[in-house]
């Protein structure tokens, strides 16, 4: 029987997780908590830990994993960006789940930025008081509209061919552009300054953090309608926020935040949220929040436990090598 500390434990994760590590012979040790160097202590007696976006996997967890015998990180996500790599080389393996759908992450980016472009949440709201007015609901047409994608894997590919569907001409950055692929790619510089619509889908590291900053931001359309259903960390919050109020950014479309592992994912509508930041920015008329929740469907919740309980099984009971091992090199 393999043992896994299931840390950052949510009701769907046990829905999705449960039959399958019975069927695997898993056993899954559920936590609320995240982890980080005061809860790593959970994790004794545990062949593996599975973590989520917002848990702390740093050098001091790591080297704590390491000596309770800890023999493997699964990431539950994508992106592994909370992952010390360096401190895990020769100590503990670590997986991730690389696709588990790219569609649900692309339609969520659609969905928000429609929403914001065609003021569905307020008309939303108005109607359920009877209130049937248009004054204040005029939006744009999103045919024609230059949109810049930065980041072409496969979400942002998805985002480009539902963008090309709308009529809109779409124009890309990333320093590894996709092989053979008809999308067209621009410098940075030249995407920021011409687009109507930018939307990030790239992962977060040294190169792509605050990608968005101050500077960036002074090189957009007045106007610009800036979406991020990736990493809070890309986005300079306080420059962004600065932006919307001096009306360079007309909207913002935010599914993360740099500051979110506190408190998204969690019920803090009978608390005083201390971040001042993103109170503001909530505040802001023109800003839609949601709470790292691009992932959450169906099919993407039973990819993302098959394909984490496949990675456990890989390296755990084959003791093979797996495809979805993270290395430094």
């Amino acid at each position: 029987m393999i043992r896994v500390a299931f840390y950052d434990t949510k009701d769907y994760d046990r829905e999705s997780f449960e039959h399958l590590g019975e069927r695997n012979q898993i056993e899954f040790r559920f936590f609320e908590t995240k982890l980080n160097k005061d809860t790593v202590r959970l994790s004794k007696g545990s062949d593996a830990v599975c973590v989520f976006v917002n848990d702390i996997v740093d050098k001091d967890v790591i080297e704590s994993l390491y000596e309770y015998g800890v023999k493997l990180i699964a990431l539950r996500s994508a992106g592994y960006n909370n992952v010390d790599l360096g401190a895990a080389e020769g100590k503990v393996r670590v997986v991730r789940v690389p696709a588990y759908s790219p569609y649900a992450v692309a339609e969520h980016a659609i969905a928000l930025l429609l929403t914001s472009v065609r003021r569905i949440h307020k008309a939303y709201n108005r109607t359920r008081e009877f209130n049937f007015s248009l004054r204040g609901l005029i939006g744009f047409d999103f045919y024609g509209k230059t949109v810049g994608v930065i980041g072409t894997g496969k979400i942002g590919r998805i985002f480009i061919n539902i963008c090309n569907g709308f009529g809109m001409k779409v124009i890309a950055y990333d320093p590894y552009p996709a092989i053979d692929s008809d999308i067209h790619y621009v410098e940075l510089e030249k995407l920021l300054s011409e687009s109507d619509i930018i939307s990030l889908h790239c992962p977060l590291n040294e190169e792509t953090r605050h990608i968005i900053d101050a500077k960036a931001i002074d090189n957009m359309k007045k106007g610009v309608v800036i979406v991020n259903t990736s990493r809070g960390g890309l986005i300079d919050a306080k420059a962004l926020l600065e932006g919307i109020k001096t009306r360079k950014i007309g909207a913002a479309c935010l599914d993360v935040y740099e500051e979110e592992a506190e408190v998204f994912f969690e019920d803090r509508s009978g608390h005083i949220l201390n971040d001042d930041l993103l109170l503001r920015l909530i505040s802001m008329p023109n800003v839609i929040v949601t709470s790292h929740q691009a992932f959450l469907t169906k099919e993407a919740l039973n990819n993302i436990a098959e394909t984490t309980v496949e990675n456990i099984v890989c390296c755990l009971k084959k003791e093979v090598k797996c495809e979805n091992e993270l290395r430094l090199s």
